[in-house]
């Protein structure tokens, strides 16, 4: 079996909380650290998950501010 690279795997567990409702829209996600924490990596492949989330229309960053869930959630299914 492949294994996943950890961006793809971020992603899919945001997209999951995104979809399940845990984080709705407008909804300020962790920070870089604070997720990096929970998945036990670096900041880079978070950082890559959020930017796949971002060009899914999912997510949105606003410098200095953070990443907030967009209302556009049938892209999460």
């Amino acid at each position: 079996m492949p294994r996943i690279p950890e961006r793809q795997r971020i992603a899919q567990d945001i997209r999951d909380k995104i979809s399940s409702g845990e984080y709705g829209p407008g909804v300020k996600l962790p920070s870089l650290r604070e997720m990096s924490a929970h998945y036990g990596v670096s900041a880079e492949p978070v950082r890559s998950a959020l930017l796949i989330l971002q060009a899914e229309g999912l997510v949105e960053g606003h410098q200095g501010k953070g990443v907030y869930v967009t209302g556009n959630l049938s892209a999460a299914d």
